[in-house]
């Protein structure tokens, strides 16, 4: 499966912009630095049906009433820096979602393991016994 980016999208992601809050002085009371990220998943003409169920289905909890998937971004005083840090978070939920999951397969204990296992048992059965029979 081909994880798309957030160039390939860029013309399905609307973008707003509004004034950010914590540090930057008068900085923060004039300028519109935080950028906020639209992206409708279920809508996008660069996901197949089965990434959008996909991405449906993972990201459910993220998604808006209306399926839209919102990120934003306020950590730098530059509206630029911003934008650029919401497209790489988008770029890492592409990642996370896309990426299918390891298989995991069961793995049985080893020979070792099984006789360490079992002596260790059985030191612990001797020391028991001998404390009984000092009683």
């Amino acid at each position: 499966m081909i994880i798309p980016s957030s160039k390939d999208v860029i013309a399905e992601l609307t973008f707003a912009t509004s004034r950010s809050s914590g540090p930057g002085g008068q900085n923060v009371n004039k300028v519109n630095s935080k950028v906020i990220l639209r992206f409708d998943p279920l809508q996008s003409s660069v996901l197949t049906e089965e990434q959008k169920e996909i991405f449906r289905k993972k990201m459910a909890s993220q998604l808006t009433k209306e399926g839209l998937l919102v990120i934003s971004a306020q950590e730098s005083r530059s509206q630029l820096q911003n934008k650029e840090d919401a497209l790489q978070k988008l770029d890492a939920i592409f990642i996370r979602v896309f990426t299918p999951q390891k298989i995991r397969r069961a793995t049985k204990p080893s020979k070792t393991a099984k006789l360490k296992r079992l002596q260790t048992k059985k030191q612990h059965a001797e020391k028991k016994k001998w404390r009984k029979s000092m009683e």
